[in-house]
C-alpha cells in the first residue's frame, strides 16, 4: 500500500483512463500513457515513468548495486535485472489495477500533435489496461474494431494517428530512421534453441517510441543550463560516409538497401551519456536524454533525481559537473558492456542452433569482407559466421583485399566476391563453447 500522505503530495491521476503497452513476455512495466479528450478539441496526454527513485534512495546499498551494474542485461535465456525483482517486477511496474507513483510528462496537444503545454509532475495512477504490442497493433489495422473497449481503442487510434504525424516530423527534419528486426529464439524445457524467428517494429512500437522520445525531449530541454545526463549522438564519422555513398553509386542497383543500410549504421558513432549536450544527430534533436526507462537503466534513475532537485523540490543548488559527468563515463560504459554481453548471447545460441545443421545447405549473402575471409549472414534465419580466405578458391590461390570497394579479388582468376554478394554456403564447422561458426562456400 501506498502512504496516504504521498498520494497527497502527488498530482492524482488515477480517475484518469491509463494503459500500458510492453512486450508479451515483459513483466517490469516502467512506461504508461493516458488520454484525455477534452471538450475543446485538444487531448490531455500523460506519459507516466515508474518514480524508482521514490523507492532507491542515493548511497542506500539497492542504489550501490544498481549503480555498478548501471543497466539491466537481455540475454537469450534470461534477464540480469539493474534492481531487485521486488522493486522493477512489484512495488516499481506499472501493473493493472494498482495505484503506482510516477513521474510524469503531461500534454496538451492538438490533433496535428502540436504541443501546447505541458508539465512534469509527481503523479499517482492506476492503469486500466495492458496491451502486447501485437494486441495494439490489431486495434490499429482493424481500426478500432475490436472488442477491446471503447475508450481504449479510441484512446489508441487518436495517440496512433499523432505518433504518425510526430515521426513525420522528425523524418523530416533529418533523423534517421534505420530499423532492424529484433532476433528470438524459441528454447525448449532445457533451454535449446528450438527455432529462431524475428519481430519487427510495427505501428504499434511507433505509438509508444513517439510519446517516450517526446516526453525525453521534454525533460531535457526543461533544466535550462544546469549540469544535467544528456544522451548524445555525435555526428558520423564523414570519411566512412563518403566510403558508403561512393560504393553505392558504384553499385547501384546491384547493392541491397540493407547492405548500405548496414553500412551506414557501422558509419555512426556510438550514442553515450554526457553532461555536455551535443544534440542527438540520429534523432535530430538538440535536447535529448534517456527518462522513460528507470527500472531498467540507471541514468534515467540519475534524470528523475535531477528533475526533483531542479524543477520539483524547490532546491536551488545545482548537482556538480564533475561527478555528473563521472557518472555519464561509468554508464555509458556499462551500457557497451551489456550489448556487447547480448550480442555475445545471440552469437553463442545462433551457434546451438546451427551445431543441429552441421553439414546442411543455407543461401546467405556476404555482410563483412576482411583480409582473413567473408562474413556470410543466412538469409533464412540470419546467423553470421566466417568462410575462411584459405578455403575460397583453388588451393594456394591468393585473394587480395579490396578495402575500399568491400571485396575479394583472386589475383588468378579474377574471381570477386563482394560486400551484398548471394551465396550459398555449408555449415563445415561449430564451436559453441567459443560461439564460433564456419562455413564454406558450395560452388555452382
Amino acid at each position: 500500500m501506498i502512504d496516504q500522505k504521498e498520494i497527497l503530495r502527488r498530482r492524482d491521476m488515477r480517475d484518469v483512463f491509463t494503459f500500458t503497452i510492453d512486450p508479451a513476455d515483459a513483466k517490469d512495466f516502467d512506461d504508461a500513457l493516458s488520454f484525455v479528450r477534452n471538450e475543446d478539441g485538444t487531448y490531455q496526454i500523460g506519459v507516466h515513468i515508474a518514480d524508482v527513485s521514490h523507492y532507491v534512495k542515493p548511497g542506500s546499498k539497492t542504489d550501490e548495486d544498481a549503480y555498478k551494474r548501471g543497466t539491466s542485461v537481455y540475454l537469450v535465456d534470461r534477464v540480469l535485472p539493474m534492481l531487485p525483482e521486488e522493486l522493477c517486477n512489484d512495488l516499481c511496474s506499472l501493473r493493472p489495477n494498482e495505484d503506482k507513483l510516477c513521474m510524469s510528462v503531461v500534454f496538451t496537444m492538438d490533433a496535428d500533435a502540436r504541443v501546447l503545454k505541458q508539465k512534469i509532475c509527481r503523479t499517482v495512477i492506476r492503469s486500466n489496461a495492458r496491451l502486447n504490442y501485437d494486441e495494439a497493433q490489431e486495434i490499429i489495422k482493424d481500426e478500432g474494431r475490436k472488442a477491446k473497449g471503447e475508450e481504449l481503442e479510441n484512446a489508441i487510434m487518436a495517440l496512433h494517428g499523432m505518433a504518425e504525424k510526430l515521426r513525420a516530423e522528425r523524418i523530416a527534419n533529418g533523423a534517421l530512421t534505420i530499423e532492424q528486426d529484433e532476433m528470438r529464439f524459441r528454447l525448449d524445457s532445457k533451454g535449446q534453441p528450438t527455432e529462431i524467428y524475428f519481430e519487427h517494429p510495427n505501428e504499434a512500437h511507433h505509438l509508444i517510441e513517439e510519446f517516450m522520445l517526446l516526453a525525453n525531449r521534454t525533460v531535457a530541454r526543461s533544466v535550462g543550463g544546469k549540469p544535467f545526463v544528456y544522451r548524445v549522438h555525435d555526428i558520423p564519422n564523414s570519411d566512412k560516409l563518403d566510403e558508403v555513398k561512393q560504393f553505392k553509386k558504384r553499385m547501384g542497383s546491384r547493392v541491397l538497401a540493407q547492405v548500405i543500410d548496414m553500412l551506414t549504421i557501422r558509419a555512426q558513432a556510438k550514442a553515450v551519456y554526457s553532461t555536455h549536450n551535443i544534440g542527438h544527430y540520429g534523432l535530430a534533436f538538440s535536447h535529448y536524454t534517456h527518462f522513460t526507462s528507470p527500472i531498467r537503466r540507471y541514468p534515467d534513475l540519475m534524470v528523475h533525481r535531477l528533475i526533483d532537485k531542479y524543477l520539483l523540490s524547490g532546491k536551488g543548488d545545482t548537482w556538480p559537473q564533475d561527478q555528473l559527468e563521472e557518472i555519464c563515463e561509468h554508464c555509458s560504459a556499462c551500457e557497451q558492456e551489456a550489448q556487447q554481453a547480448e550480442r555475445e548471447s545471440i552469437k553463442m545460441f545462433q551457434a546451438m542452433w546451427l551445431e543441429q545443421h552441421i553439414g546442411e545447405t543455407f543461401a546467405g549473402r556476404i555482410t563483412g569482407v576482411t583480409d582473413f575471409g567473408l562474413f556470410i549472414q543466412l538469409d533464412e534465419n540470419r546467423c553470421e559466421g566466417l568462410v575462411h580466405v584459405a578455403t575460397l578458391g583453388k588451393d594456394g590461390e591468393y585473394w587480395q583485399h579490396d578495402e575500399k570497394n568491400y571485396r575479394l579479388i583472386a589475383d588468378g582468376s579474377g574471381k570477386t566476391y563482394t560486400l551484398g554478394d548471394a551465396v550459398k554456403v555449408q555449415v563445415a564447422r561449430v564451436d559453441v563453447n567459443r560461439s564460433q561458426i564456419d562455413f564454406a562456400i558450395v560452388e555452382e
